[in-house]
């Protein structure tokens, strides 16, 4: 099969190179001419593991191509992918102002039976945008083309979208015609054959499904930060009634560990997109509310800890934080809690070090050079009185504590991750602050100019 997919994102990307890698000729079409060009030399715009050596792969065997001619790239193709972003408006809202610009291209350049997929994040009911965009660049240009538009919502999660990729747990397709239905099936067959499940349903519902999904991981992510906030206060170890809850087959044991809020591409623009469709439509999204807000003062709970341990006391104060990005094993920086506490630190008088094993380069933009980037973990710990781990990068899971409390002014950790174990941490000597469990620490606190 020949498949075009618009939009050189993470999502296109990924996309446009996995059907490559099961044989299909490919072409990814983008308008930046410099992101283009890089990719024909192997030069990708995203980090996501493994993902460099399959896009070189398949430019060599010749199945993956690139180019910013919009026409030339739907040529003959069978199924065109419109997977370029979604961004969220100042109301919440998802701007499909570039979805639908994508649309008429395609109906201004097809010249024969296509099925146009909406794979980027999008509302319920943007297919019969897309339609609507199709069918009038095709009568400008008197052309009697037939085409079906689908949605096929993507569930890929950054770090591992590859394997979410080829193995996915269900594939999400919502058409509206049979001819449709088959040509989608023909295209997935490759993914079917180990038993991974194909679901056709209609448009509106697929387009439902991918909201729904993310909005209900968010909302399993922020009610977990609440209980474990109020572990905190009542003197509950969060992390047995993780394992308490979790053992219930009902609840499961995904999307369960307490932290300082999620962020990224996805949960938050999709979470904000839900309510404001469902305030389109007179319906409140109360629980949904309730989500958004707890995951904005989650991303406030580390830097108040340094607060109240410092107390209030942080100008002049040198502040390490490891981890930026939003998760581990990604560059994305789009919503990453590092950037509220990094903004919080300065905003305080603090001096702040950071080191991220890949995110830095993409952390620059958002934060400019008011920090000072380490070239590794513990050269940002040198001097500091404290220690922030923000995100839980394998490489901070076990360090050598004698080095870090050697580099540390203080030997203060806190550990938005819950990455250590708490009484170890009292046993080495370190003061450690995590999240949803008390930790009382009556060690006296030493100025900033004082060193331990």
């Amino acid at each position: 099969m020949k498949v075009a997919v618009v939009g050189t994102g993470y999502v296109g990307l990924v996309t446009g190179t996995c059907f490559a890698e099961v044989g299909m000729d490919v072409t990814c079409i983008d308008i930046d001419q410099k992101k283009i060009d890089n990719l024909k030399q192997g030069i990708l715009p995203i980090y996501e593991p493994g993902l460099e050596e399959m896009v070189t792969r398949n430019v060599s065997a010749g199945r993956l191509h690139f180019t910013t001619n919009l026409g030339e790239g739907i040529k003959d193709c069978d199924v065109a992918f419109i997977a370029v972003g979604t961004p969220p408006g100042e109301d919440g809202s998802a701007d499909l102002k570039y979805v639908l610009a994508v649309a008429r291209g395609i109906g201004e350049n097809m010249n024969g039976y296509t099925v146009v997929v909406t794979k980027s994040t999008v509302p319920v009911g943007t297919a019969a945008k897309v339609h609507n965009e199709l069918t009038q660049a095709l009568e400008k240009r008197g052309a009697n083309i037939e085409f079906d538009v689908a949605s096929n919502p993507e569930f890929l999660k950054e770090g591992a979208a590859i394997d979410d990729f080829l193995k996915p747990d269900r594939i999400v397709v919502g058409v509206s015609s049979e001819r449709a239905e088959e040509v989608m099936s023909k295209l997935y067959k490759p993914f079917l054959l180990n038993g991974h499940p194909i679901i056709f349903m209609d448009i509106p519902s697929a387009e439902m499904t991918k909201y729904a999904a993310n909005s209900m991981l968010a909302t399993k992510i922020s009610f977990m930060n609440d209980i474990a906030n109020l572990c905190e206060i009542m003197g509950a170890d969060v992390n047995m009634v993780r394992k308490g809850i979790g053992s219930d087959a009902r609840i499961g044991t995904k999307f369960i560990y307490p932290g300082i809020g999620y962020g990224g591409s996805c949960f938050p623009k999709d979470v904000k997109a839900l309510i404001k469709t469902a305030a389109e439509n007179g319906y409140q999204m109360q629980v949904l509310q309730a989500v958004e807000s707890v995951n904005e003062a989650q991303k406030e709970v580390l830097f108040d800890k340094v607060k109240k341990h410092f107390g209030g006391e942080l100008e002049g104060r040198k502040i390490a934080v490891w981890g930026l990005s939003f998760k581990p094993k990604t560059d994305d920086m789009r919503e990453a809690p590092s950037l509220v506490i990094i903004e919080k630190l300065l905003a305080h008088g603090c001096s702040v070090s950071v080191y991220d094993p890949v995110a830095i380069p993409e952390a620059k933009h958002s934060l400019g050079d008011t920090v000072k980037y380490a070239k590794d973990q513990f050269e940002a710990l040198v001097d500091a009185d404290a220690l922030l781990v923000v995100t839980e990068w394998p490489e901070f899971r076990s360090p050598s504590f004698e080095v870090v409390g050697k580099l540390l002014k203080q030997k203060v950790i806190f550990d938005g991750r819950n990455i250590y174990d708490p009484q170890e941490m009292k046993e080495i000597g370190f003061a450690y602050h995590c999240i949803g469990i008390r930790t009382d620490h009556k060690e006296p606190v030493a100025a900033a100019s004082e060193k331990h």
